[in-house]
């Protein structure tokens, strides 16, 4: 049974370099995990309350799995952690095999590599595999779900599945769909600085004002306690778009293609340490302030 506010932890990284794909094979040796320079991975590990906790690493959002999952088994090493599982997910069906969920109720971390997200939603969607992942993040106070990229953005309710960068500003050019549900008061944008992403979350925040946007800059994250207590990790930048006070807004009458009209969005610019509460929509310099 769900209490008010989750006592499990969310951790949602922006990405360095996308996970998911190679889209030129001579930029192969771009593609690294370098969280655990950064202290993210170490956060990770940190939140579980173990010193070699019990992680699952799942795959499923990428199309090279079999080069990813060796990453992050090898970057957690690197944190003396050799207690890792890859879940390669590939299917609906996949999803649904006891085995999986067996691991899942073992793992003390479950961690989602980027790719797309919305492999993520089509393939655990409506399966006991999220179901119980949610009650033990309710109910279980060192359990932690992390996500890379695509991982942190299918922790939203309404996700988004894509966008046009260039189309920024214009109805349409942002893509919505359900996500995984474990942020059901935000919506989660990565690659956001580099990639120029602010365009598709301020359209994504115009249509559900009621909803906080997180925009991830690279090499950053985000620690979310009782599921509305977002901590700034890493070495980037976190953007955090608020529409409660949005006086005009046309997102929903606007035709598609046409400009977007919005008065009185709020943002605030967020550093490591950083905090910013979803339900009391407040700036903190830090915890303890």
């Amino acid at each position: 049974m769900k209490t008010t506010h989750p006592l499990g932890k969310l951790i949602a990284i922006g990405g360095n370099e996308d996970k998911g794909t190679y889209p030129n094979p001579r930029t192969r040796r771009q593609y690294y995990l370098n969280f655990f320079e950064l202290g993210i991975l170490k956060r990770v590990v940190s939140e579980s309350g173990k010193d070699d906790p019990r992680i699952e690493v799942v795959t499923t959002a990428s199309m090279i799995p079999q080069e990813v999952g060796p990453i992050y088994t090898a970057s957690f090493a690197m944190l003396n952690c050799h207690n890792v599982g890859i879940m390669d997910i590939r299917t609906p069906a996949d999803a649904r095999q006891p085995e999986y969920l067996d691991r899942l109720l073992a793992a003390d971390v479950v961690m989602f590599s980027g790719g797309n997200q919305g492999r993520l939603r089509e393939m655990f969607g409506e399966t006991d595999f999220l179901d119980a992942m949610l009650r033990r993040y309710y109910a279980e106070t060192h359990f932690v779900i992390a996500g890379t990229s695509a991982g942190a953005m299918a922790m939203s309710q309404h996700m988004i599945r894509g966008g046009s960068v260039p189309d920024a500003l214009l109805k349409g050019a942002v893509k919505m769909g359900p996500g995984l549900g474990l942020l059901p008061s935000a919506i989660v944008d990565s690659h956001f600085v580099k990639r120029g992403r602010f365009g598709r979350l301020i359209e994504a925040v115009s249509l559900y004002p009621k909803l906080i946007g997180i925009g991830l800059g690279e090499d950053t994250g985000v620690l979310i306690t009782g599921g509305n207590l977002v901590e700034t990790i890493g070495s980037n930048l976190v953007i955090i778009l608020d529409g409660h006070n949005i006086v005009h807004n046309n997102a929903a009458a606007a035709k598609k293609g046409t400009a977007l009209s919005i008065e009185n969005l709020t943002m605030h610019v967020l550093a490591k340490g950083n905090v910013y509460h979803i339900d009391e929509r407040k700036f903190y310099v830090s915890q303890a302030s």
